[in-house]
């Protein structure tokens, strides 16, 4: 069974992404979706992978982990000796709930002086913990969109972090989908 985990582990890594049932057979040579079927459920038994709620699969090892290599100044330059501190999991650090967390695209540029881009990912979690001062993915008046969750004189609104966009306030609805925890952003 380690080596069946290898080879899923080994796709994830490749293809970043779980294999369907389909490319399951491939993998393993079966010659039915029933036969992946019954080697997924084996898998997840064996703890390589479990089903969200909607059923597809996700990996349950650690697929995003690095060396943490120590610090760097921000500030002044320093002197900085290289030595491997511990080994860390961007799963672990950066999600809490895995079912309510999902990634969104940026578009537009209403954000850009929370440093959030057009074109970065944000990482967002479905919560009933909202505060104000959060960045949230909210719907307002049927539309949604990405911005600061305010409240002021018991009135909530939206605020943009760009001063070329005006606050605004639901004229019927305003529902908080999710908070963002974290933006990711690519530079090469």
């Amino acid at each position: 069974m380690e080596e069946k985990a290898q080879i899923i582990q080994s796709f994830y890594e490749h293809h970043r992404r779980m294999p369907s049932y389909a490319e399951i057979c491939e993998l393993f040579g079966y010659s039915s979706k029933n036969a992946a079927a019954k080697m997924v459920q084996k898998l997840q038994r064996y703890g390589v992978l479990e089903k969200d709620m909607t059923g597809r699969l996700i990996p349950t090892f650690n697929a995003t982990s690095l060396r943490l290599l120590g610090y760097v100044e921000a500030g002044f330059p320093a002197p900085v000796e290289e030595q491997e501190i511990d080994t860390m999991s961007l799963d672990e650090w950066l999600i809490n709930d895995k079912d309510a967390t999902y990634l969104l695209r940026v578009k537009g540029n209403s954000m850009i002086d929370a440093s959030i881009a057009e074109g970065d990912y944000v990482l967002v979690e479905r919560t009933n913990n909202i505060r104000p001062g959060d960045i949230v993915v909210a719907c307002l008046d049927g539309d949604w969109t990405l911005k600061y969750y305010r409240e002021k004189d018991g009135q909530k609104y939206l605020q943009a972090a760009n001063p070329d966009y005006k606050d605004m306030y639901p004229e019927q609805s305003l529902e908080i989908e999710a908070k963002v925890i974290s933006v990711l952003r690519k530079y090469q």
